[in-house]
């Protein structure tokens, strides 16, 4: 299974690929404001490449639940100069996660490669045209509602057939605006309009989702149903369980993890693919 992104390519058939997330933003549910400056975001992110990553994974934007929007201005701000620093000086590729179109093509001008987008081109009309014409790659998401809602009350017939619904037909719908398929990773995502149950029954049957044939991205990182899983842990206290739920997810054919603690991670993630698949 190949991913294309902008000047390299990934044969992911026998390999995971580690997303180091590096939040430019004040109010991130795990490190908000840890990061929220040019400098220190920049820094963190040599040192998450340092510890493993494969990708940087770089948003300006919270997307934890109940949180508000922020302006393009204001995103593109957090984000473009943290990108610039980086390009060019590193070896692995940039993601920008966002929402946003015009934060996306500025994001891939000064170097970005792949765009995550929640929303799975959903949240601006212009956006899948920025994919198909930078010829970037792109991360599609399921997601009920936005983040400010997402999490009131989600309902589904059956979860894991819905989502897997939803995804074909995001990347029906990205391949009719010029994006080839092989440009294209898909994400359940884990923990955006899901209650536990509904988190445990996508990890179960994650095989399913496995094979809609594209690299499946898994973002379990520090997430609240990590914390309920563990009796109520707090964020800084869910890497037991991010790591539980990365081998687990690797067993049923994710291909890119995204994670805030890369370097325990990706040595979970050798493992694991060792034990898995062999190589």
């Amino acid at each position: 299974m190949r991913w294309q992104l902008i000047d390299r390519s990934y044969d992911l058939s026998r390999r995971v690929l580690v997303m180091g997330i590096v939040n430019v933003t004040p109010d991130s549910f795990s490190d908000g404001g840890k990061f929220f400056d040019i400098e220190r975001a920049a820094d963190h992110a040599l040192e998450l490449i340092a510890q493993g990553a494969d990708i940087l994974d770089i948003g300006g934007e919270s997307t934890r639940p109940g949180s508000d929007a922020v302006s393009v201005e204001e995103e593109l701000r957090r984000v473009v100069p943290v990108i610039e620093r980086l390009a060019g000086k590193i070896q692995v590729p940039i993601s920008i996660d966002t929402m946003k179109a015009e934060v996306a093509r500025q994001a891939v001008a000064a170097g970005a490669q792949i765009i995550n987008d929640v929303t799975a081109l959903r949240g601006d009309p212009k956006m899948a045209g920025v994919a198909g014409e930078t010829k970037a790659a792109v991360v599609l998401m399921h997601m009920i509602g936005t983040p400010k809602t997402m999490q009131q009350e989600p309902r589904y017939g059956d979860v894991v057939t819905e989502v897997g619904e939803f995804l074909r037909e995001r990347m029906q719908a990205a391949e009719a605006a010029g994006i080839e398929r092989e440009r294209i990773a898909l994400d359940p995502g884990i923990g955006f309009g899901k209650t536990l149950e509904h988190n445990v029954e996508l990890f179960r049957r994650m095989g399913e989702l496995a094979a809609l044939g594209r690299p499946l991205l898994i973002g379990p990182s520090r997430k609240a149903f990590l914390g309920k899983l563990l009796g109520g842990a707090p964020p800084e206290e869910r890497l037991e369980g991010t790591i539980a739920a990365v081998v687990a997810s690797i067993c049923a054919g994710a291909r890119i993890v995204r994670v805030h603690d890369v370097g325990p991670v990706a040595k979970a993630v050798k493992v694991a693919q060792e034990l898995a698949e062999g190589r």
